[in-house]
């Protein structure tokens, strides 16, 4: 299975507008589209756990090709904290409740948009990472502050 990349960033990006799902790019593949000089293996994607944007988020992914036991689109249409899709044609992480993001809606007012991708804020992406403190994030964390400060000079 291919990693996380430009194209892949359109087919989620298309597929989530024509069913109006509300979400954000975040984690690596978010910085990834700031342009973080990296690669992933799926797209990390910090959803709005809404009733309605948790259905919209179900008819989308299997508009892409996810094969979702009801199990798993109940899990979905209840916005279970996080999941993991690797029944699709790409593997995707689904969090409704990132570490260190107190809201969807704090981070949506943060977002930045990237060629029509919305992009968590590289705050929020680093204070995430930050706050999970899962090992590999220990070891990408310093790259990861460098591009920040890289980032905000640009601005």
């Amino acid at each position: 299975m291919a990693g996380f990349d430009y194209k892949l960033a359109e087919e989620i990006r298309d597929a989530f507008k024509r069913h109006q799902v509300k979400y954000l790019f975040i984690g690596k593949s978010g910085a990834i589209l700031l342009g973080y000089p990296d690669t992933t293996q799926d797209a990390d994607l910090f959803v709005e756990k809404d009733t309605a944007n948790c259905e919209r988020l179900v008819q989308a992914l299997l508009e892409l090709g996810f094969a979702l036991t009801d199990k798993l689109a109940q899990e979905i249409r209840h916005g279970k904290d996080f999941i993991q899709l690797k029944n699709g044609p790409f593997d995707v992480d689904l969090i409704f409740a990132p570490d260190g993001i107190e809201s969807f809606e704090d981070a949506w007012r943060r977002r930045v948009e990237v060629k029509g991708f919305p992009v968590c804020n590289i705050d929020d992406i680093v204070q995430s990472k930050q706050a999970a403190n899962r090992q590999r994030d220990r070891e990408s964390l310093p790259r990861l502050l460098k591009f920040r400060e890289w980032l905000k000079k640009q601005r």
